[in-house]
């Protein structure tokens, strides 16, 4: 897989800040084939940044209805990633 395959997007939410700002980890949604070495390679390269380790997450999909009809949607893996101690990673920076 190409490193763009492997990360697809940052998880943008209120604990993932949080975390970002306290404890200096990103979350990132990535492949479900994705392994921690891949993710960790594939951040390296594409941010320009060291990366002390990946923790991992199986998410699963969420039951949803649209009218009489019941649906799911779609499982993913997120991952964590701890950033090396002097670097630093901002997406809101780019919006």
């Amino acid at each position: 897989m190409k490193m763009f395959d492997i990360i697809k997007k940052p998880c943008l939410t209120e604990k993932g800040m949080l975390m970002q700002e306290t404890e200096n980890k990103v979350v990132l949604k990535v492949d479900r084939r994705a392994n921690k070495i891949a993710i960790k390679e594939a951040a390296e390269k594409l941010f320009n940044i060291k990366v002390v380790k990946v923790h991992t997450a199986n998410m699963h999909g969420k039951q949803k209805r649209l009218g009489k009809y019941m649906g799911r949607t779609s499982d993913w893996k997120k991952a964590y990633v701890t950033l090396a101690e002097g670097q630093k990673l901002d997406f809101l920076e780019e919006l």
